[in-house]
């Protein structure tokens, strides 16, 4: 058991530093080149060396050391430890990552960069872990003042967003503002559309027994419950299904083979865990 947990450890651990290099090649790759500052303590850190010429890892290190400080003061042991890992190497892997641009139009730069960034931060919530930087006040604000932490931390991004204006520009504010949009929506679909499932109930008032076969044959799971109906109060039975995207379709289709006037409500599930994909 002990050898398991340090495997795991380890595993994390290396997934943790491919989640920060991620984020280290959209800053030098595609933000940093464009001089496009799209929030957080990278943001703040190509503002400064766009306008004098600061190392971007030092300033990271920077606000981060100070974030951690604040975090000891203010949060728990724990997330000190949860940010401490990252804080340090993020500035580290953008120092050693070389800074180069690898596409001269700007706004495919900031889908692309928007999209590996959201990459690499989806990759540390699913670990648990933090870059550091501009996280730790919206958890401080939450804490003590139970202000929503997704709110503050999108506060802190448009004020960054909004010193583009001042450094590089209206061209690069916009584009900024557009690559908050592209990585939230890139997150978003990481985090639940990856694992998407479909949650499908069935009714049938003369075939559902017929339904219920074909989808058994088919080595598909299901529940079917007892239910009645609110117009009718007569009590019947109705089937809930659990199907993947890519199954999902043809399930349909078979059923309406069977039933044309089947009555079939879908729910879209993000995640299932444990078991199969139905009792």
């Amino acid at each position: 058991m002990p050898r398991r947990l340090s495997q795991q450890g380890w595993f994390r651990v290396v997934m943790l530093v491919i989640a920060l290099e991620i984020i280290a090649l959209s800053i030098n790759f595609f933000y940093a080149p464009i001089n496009v500052a799209a929030g957080g303590a990278t943001g703040v850190a190509i503002l400064l060396d766009a306008a004098f010429g600061i190392n971007r890892a030092l300033t990271v290190l920077i606000i981060n050391i100070a974030m951690i400080i604040l975090a000891a003061i203010f949060l728990d042991k724990s997330t000190v430890r949860n940010i401490a890992f990252g804080s340090f190497l993020l500035p580290v892997l953008m120092y050693i990552t070389p800074s180069h641009r690898l596409v001269e139009d700007a706004v495919l730069a900031v889908i692309i960069g928007g999209a590996v960034f959201a990459s690499g931060i989806a990759i540390l919530y699913r670990l648990e872990a933090s870059s550091g930087g501009t996280t730790v006040p919206p958890m401080i604000l939450k804490k003590y003042f139970k202000i929503n932490s997704a709110l503050s931390l999108l506060a802190i991004d448009m004020v960054v967003t909004l010193f583009n204006l001042l450094v590089s520009g209206t061209n690069a504010f916009f584009l900024a503002a557009f690559s908050l949009v592209i990585t939230s929506i890139v997150m978003r679909y990481i985090e639940t559309g990856l694992d998407l499932k479909h949650q499908v109930t069935i009714m049938s008032n003369e075939r559902l027994a017929d339904i219920q076969t074909m989808l058994l044959q088919e080595d598909q799971s299901l529940t079917v419950f007892d239910v009645r109906g609110g117009y009718t109060d007569n009590n019947k039975e109705m089937l809930m299904v659990m199907v993947d995207n890519a199954n999902y379709g043809r399930m349909l289709r078979r059923v309406h083979d069977i039933d044309q006037n089947a009555f079939i409500v879908t729910t879209n599930v993000h995640e299932v865990h444990g078991g199969t994909f139905g009792i």
